[in-house]
């Protein structure tokens, strides 16, 4: 029997913090939770009773984002795990996004994520240890025609993650970056944003996610099996760095690893020239 835990979670009312939340319910921890909107989610505060804090959120604002952190550790004590979750897909090449549409992907799923690590960061260092779990994508590590922008904010999510974890890992506080393929969650079917097709970009690559426009796409990750792979993670000590999550998600960053590897590895010896001037 594992030892109840307190989690903050942010954007619990869909996708995986919707689905952590009502596993975590189940399980008998507590969770504090942030939505964006009041009454949301009432029927998981009925459900959750005392266990259950949620606040008013949108991690956009650094301000909202302390404060629920603040009112989280006023109600519970303490924070276990704190999962970066709130975020959304924005699609599109980059020259057919609006400038402002850039600047909210960017703000929610990068620069959210950092709000929220910094404003627990006192928290947890104070308490002598923690986890954050950072919800990336196998869009962290990839690459595709599309989706210039979403990757520009989960390729920094993973940066910020990785570096962030050698940081305050002498204050026994410990990183999970996860990284799920599709999965059937609100992200597909509701969570997109999509930009306004330019005629310039029909017959090339990145035409090729505007099939997302339809909504039919096949998708065979499992919220629920994903969302309790990360719940188990917390029983391995150390703390796995990464997570990856559904077979598209394995073999797509394995493939664009290798790649990267192949392109690189042939510059050793004129990499080494640039070290010296003899």
């Amino acid at each position: 029997m594992t030892a109840q835990r307190t989690w903050f979670i942010t954007g619990i009312n869909s996708g995986f913090g919707r689905e952590l939340t009502e596993q975590l319910l189940d399980r008998g921890d507590r969770v504090a939770g942030t939505v964006r909107r009041a009454g949301v989610v009432d029927e998981l505060i009925e459900r959750g009773g005392e266990r259950l804090w949620v606040g008013n959120a949108d991690v956009t604002d650094a301000a909202q984002v302390r404060a629920a952190v603040d009112g989280a550790v006023a109600t519970f004590g303490r924070l276990d795990v704190v999962v970066a979750n709130a975020g959304y897909g924005l699609f599109g090449a980059a020259e057919e996004l609006t400038d402002e549409q850039i600047e909210r992907q960017i703000d929610t799923n990068l620069l959210g994520t950092i709000r929220t690590a910094r404003a627990a960061l006192p928290q947890l260092r104070g308490q002598g240890g923690g986890r954050f779990v950072f919800l990336s994508s196998v869009a962290g590590l990839t690459a595709n025609a599309g989706g210039s922008i979403y990757h520009a904010s989960k390729w920094g999510v993973e940066g910020f993650a990785e570096a962030l974890a050698q940081e305050i890992a002498p204050f026994g506080i410990e990183v999970t970056i996860v990284e799920p393929g599709g999965a059937r969650t609100s992200f597909a079917h509701g969570s997109l944003r999509l930009a306004e097709p330019m005629s310039a970009y029909d017959d090339t690559p990145a035409a090729a996610l505007r099939i997302l426009r339809d909504g039919n796409i096949p998708i065979s990750g499992s919220p629920a099996r994903i969302a309790a792979g990360i719940i188990a993670s917390l029983e391995q000590h150390p703390a796995p760095l990464r997570l990856v999550f559904g077979a598209d998600a394995y073999q797509g960053i394995v493939t664009q690893l290798r790649d990267r590897l192949h392109q690189i590895e042939p510059q050793q010896k004129s990499a080494a020239a640039a070290d010296s001037d003899d």
